[in-house]
């Protein structure tokens, strides 16, 4: 950990999901593996000493879990700030629970402007209109929303309609990040995408949402050949990426720990990140194995990372060029 900062904690709480989006291996999965509230508790004591004070759950869709509930609460109790992602579809009815339990901030994934066009991407009926039935009432009940968005060939141009409709819904915070996927995508013409797409981040936060982080096509001429001529997000600028320093990404299921919410999907290092049990089963998230997995992504991941997030790759920009960065930023 870095000074007092706060640290954030990511939890993968279940591979199941009732969604059936076209670019997650976790669609329709009906995996039967659930993080317990015994193995949060478990896990409590070492967050607190490792100074999280942020806890996000994801999934699969973490709200068809049968104990999110009691999750949320503990979280809650030991004085963690709680946030879920979720798909949406089963928000409006739990908004109420997931409030009294303590719930900070929810953060609902929308990939279109309209149920037209996103419950075809997520291949799930009715998922649109109850996204933002969800985001509407978590408003009302006082917490914090944030909408996830990926970005690519097949629903770039509905970014200026979807801004609209988020910032006349109230939606507190925006991340718009690239499309990844195992085989190349391909864009139009890169200037088309540029002039449908910059005004959307160049517009005046004072009257519209405006995406975290970098534009997911990149922000200098660098990073933009980068993206369209090889494929490659925009990532955390050199020297170094502050992200490794502030999160820690848990994948319970397989008790591996990582450094960054993006590692556990990067290909081609075994199992990754490191575990969370030592020999004799003791949780640890700040081992030596950890830190030294964490330190070679905050020394190389600005030159080998491919899969990097906007609000990732902005959170460690603004923090190597302010120090600090406003709470939920990544």
């Amino acid at each position: 950990m870095s000074g007092a900062r706060s640290r954030y904690l990511f939890i993968r709480v279940l591979e199941a999901c009732n969604a059936d989006c076209f670019m997650c291996e976790f669609a329709l999965s009906r995996d039967t593996y659930r993080f317990t509230v015994d193995d949060f508790e478990e896990l409590l004591p070492q967050a607190a000493e490792s100074g999280v004070g942020y806890v996000r759950f994801t999934g699969g869709e973490p709200l068809m879990h049968q104990q999110v509930l009691e999750l949320v609460e503990a979280g809650t109790a030991a004085g963690m700030r709680m946030s879920l992602i979720t798909n949406g579809f089963r928000l409006p009815q739990m908004v109420d629970k997931l409030a009294a339990a303590g719930l900070a901030q929810v953060v609902v994934s929308l990939d279109g402007s309209s149920g037209e066009t996103h419950d075809v991407y997520r291949r799930t009926p009715g998922c649109f209109d109850r996204g933002v039935a969800g985001l509407r009432a978590a408003a009302q009940a006082g917490i914090l929303t944030r909408v996830n968005t990926v970005a690519g060939p097949h629903n770039y141009r509905q970014m200026p309609d979807l801004q609209r409709v988020l910032t006349d819904v109230g939606v507190g915070q925006w991340e718009l990040s690239a499309l990844k996927l195992e085989r190349t995508i391909t864009y139009p013409a890169r200037a088309e995408v540029l002039r449908v797409c910059d005004p959307v981040y160049a517009a005046d936060p004072e009257r519209v949402l405006v995406p975290l982080g970098k534009r997911f096509y990149g922000d200098t001429p660098e990073e933009q050949d980068a993206f369209f001529d090889e494929g490659v997000t925009p990532r955390a600028s050199l020297p170094l990426c502050h992200v490794t320093d502030d999160v820690v990404y848990l994948d319970p299921k397989q008790g591996r720990t990582f450094g960054c919410s993006c590692l556990p999907h990067r290909d081609g290092d075994g199992p990754g990140g490191a575990p969370l049990r030592d020999e004799r089963g003791r949780v640890f998230l700040d081992n030596p194995q950890f830190r030294k997995h964490a330190e070679r992504f905050r020394a190389d991941g600005p030159r080998v990372c491919s899969g990097c997030s906007t609000t990732a790759a902005g959170y460690s920009d603004d923090m190597a060029r302010l120090g600090s960065v406003p709470a939920w930023h990544y």
